[in-house]
């Protein structure tokens, strides 16, 4: 790596912002020797300027020796953050390759069918004459030879040990803050009806420990390998085949790996495992602080790393969680550049939004959002609803208040669509969103205002958080939750003139803030400092219509889904 260089490769015709001396932290925190370098930057940074500069500074091929690697990845776990790189063009020299799921068959009569279920994989012995063309080879090969590869993390993780992707000089992650919560998702383990085929035949115990869980992984995985022998010896197999076949064989190395890593004595992993139902039940086995994955899936992919996000709060805990030695890892500080009166936090708290009080709370939040509307009569609003259980009692009050016709929400299945249509609208619509504190750039009139509804505090029903607080860690616990409101509070301000209000429902995120206080980055603790009561209209649905155009009559998607098991404590945004 050369970190002289990373002011030539900065991609932009000029800097904004304090970008130049994070350039100059940057290259500094390197050539002092660190092999990994933080960079804590708030929204607005430009971090994906700042990524391009640092992956330009790899050794390329002519100046790399024989034995040494060269080139750089990019990576994030955002699909939307990748997106963005993708339609950016001063990152146009950024290869981006997706998982062959994104990517349609040329052949004909299958060109609605994406190339991971295309005659090349259900046909035994199928010759493909055009793979040279094939959109996902194609790219595939371009990313693999070009200086920067751009993929999400999830791809980057699936291609670990692949002689396609191998070891390179740098790796940046993006958006890296959750880079721990996400390996433990990737490594979790889950065993149902709905990922063994053959569950029926399988003879599942009440479950006393992780021996027995090992046990039936073991069982699992014969089954599982039957089935895909099975499969194989098809001359040619349906699409559902197809991602059966697929879907073992990705059961199948996990479960090895919680066998191998588990009978290690040497591994840094905890597991977990849970049966919520007992005897014949799912069994969902799960990994904390997954040091050794990360290290085949990530750490053992590049000399030198630069993991860069907006709320890495504490450098120990993060290194701790995500098995780095400090020693080894520098911390650079960009400061924010927003105006810090154009982003204020505003107290209307109406009570605690705990499971006990939320029937109590809820009406009352309900009716200070229709107050919010009203003193924004022509803007649109977001509301972060934080559980699917909350969106929908929420619509059912805002219904029962007569301002529907103001409000749209979403579904699982319908999110993206539903957001899409609603950034779209010129009416000041408000938004009920599950999960959508981070990624989402509402810049300027696409969203002026925001409610917080509940303080996101991880469900401590997860075992994972439960293992955690039964071991004292509520600064994890508090810095898990602190993350979360930073990152949703820079969802409406995504520029230095531009501005945008959030507005603070629960009164457990008064006491979020006292109890994380120490973790907390200078530029929010500006916010906090600033918070206030604002002056609200009275309550009148009539002033809450007042912006909506005159004879509006809109179709509303009435969802009811659940937000499921809840078998994660992010399990919304993965499921």
């Amino acid at each position: 790596m050369y970190p002289a260089r990373i002011h030539d490769e900065f991609p932009a015709p000029s800097y904004r912002g304090n970008q130049k001396q994070a350039l100059a932290d940057i290259r500094a925190a390197f050539e002092a020797g660190n092999d990994v370098v933080l960079v804590r930057a708030p929204t607005g940074s430009g971090k994906s300027l700042l990524a391009r500069a640092i992956a330009g500074c790899a050794r390329t091929a002519g100046e790399a020796a024989a034995e040494q690697v060269c080139d750089a990845y990019y990576t994030t776990p955002q699909v939307s953050q990748l997106d963005d790189v993708a339609e950016d063009a001063l990152l146009s020299d950024l290869s981006v390759i997706r998982g062959k799921n994104n990517y349609d068959c040329i052949l004909p009569g299958e060109t609605d069918t994406p190339v991971n279920q295309a005659p090349c994989v259900r046909e035994r012995e199928f010759d493909c004459q055009v793979k040279h063309r094939c959109p996902y080879f194609s790219d595939r090969a371009i990313a693999s030879n070009r200086r920067i590869a751009a993929m999400t993390l999830a791809y980057f993780m699936q291609t670990a040990g692949s002689d396609v992707f191998g070891k390179r000089d740098v790796v940046v992650v993006d958006e890296a803050h959750g880079l721990g919560d996400w390996a433990e998702m990737y490594a979790t383990i889950d065993l149902s009806p709905g990922t063994i085929p053959l569950w029926g035949d399988i003879d599942v115990p009440a479950l006393d420990g992780l021996d027995d869980a090992v046990a039936l992984a073991e069982r699992v995985e014969h089954v599982a390998e039957r089935r895909v022998k099975a499969l194989r010896g098809n001359a040619e197999l349906s699409p559902d085949e197809v991602a059966e076949r697929d879907s073992l064989n990705t059961l199948r190395q996990d479960l090895q790996w919680f066998q191998e890593d588990y009978r290690d004595p040497d591994s840094a992993t905890t597991w977990v495992v849970d049966q919520p139902d007992g005897e014949g039940g799912a069994v969902t086995i799960k990994p904390m602080n997954p040091e050794r994955y990360l290290k085949h899936t990530v750490w053992d992919r590049g000399n030198r790393f630069a993991l860069l996000s907006a709320t890495i709060l504490n450098k120990a805990a993060f290194c701790a969680n995500v098995g780095l030695d400090p020693e080894n890892v520098a911390l650079v500080e960009v400061g924010h550049t927003f105006p810090v009166e154009n982003r204020p936090l505003y107290d209307v708290t109406q009570g605690k939004m705990t499971y006990e009080h939320r029937e109590e709370t809820l009406p009352d939040i309900a009716r200070t959002v229709v107050r919010i509307m009203a003193a924004h009569p022509d803007e649109k609003g977001l509301v972060h609803c934080h559980s699917y259980a909350i969106k929908e009692r929420l619509r059912e009050l805002l219904d029962d208040f007569g301002v529907g016709s103001r409000v749209r929400d979403h579904d699982k299945e319908g999110r993206d669509a539903a957001l899409s249509a609603w950034k779209r609208s010129d009416n000041p619509d408000c938004f009920l969103s599950v999960k959508m504190e981070e990624a989402l750039d509402l810049e300027g009139d696409l969203c002026r205002w925001q409610v917080v509804c509940k303080a996101p505090y991880p469900n401590t029903r997860d075992s994972r958080v439960a293992r955690r607080l039964e071991d004292d860690q509520w600064g994890w616990y508090y810095r898990t939750a602190l993350r979360t409101v930073i990152q949703a509070c820079g969802r409406v301000v995504r520029a230095p003139d531009d501005y945008g209000a959030t507005y603070l429902a629960d009164s457990s995120l008064l006491d979020l803030f006292d109890r994380a206080s120490h973790d907390t980055p200078d530029w929010f603790g500006a916010q906090v400092a600033r918070l206030s009561k604002p002056d609200l209209p009275r309550f009148d649905p009539d002033a809450a219509l007042s912006g909506v155009s005159a004879g509006t009559k809109r179709r509303r998607d009435r969802s009811r889904s659940r937000s499921g098991d809840g078998s994660h404590p992010l399990s919304d945004v993965w499921d």
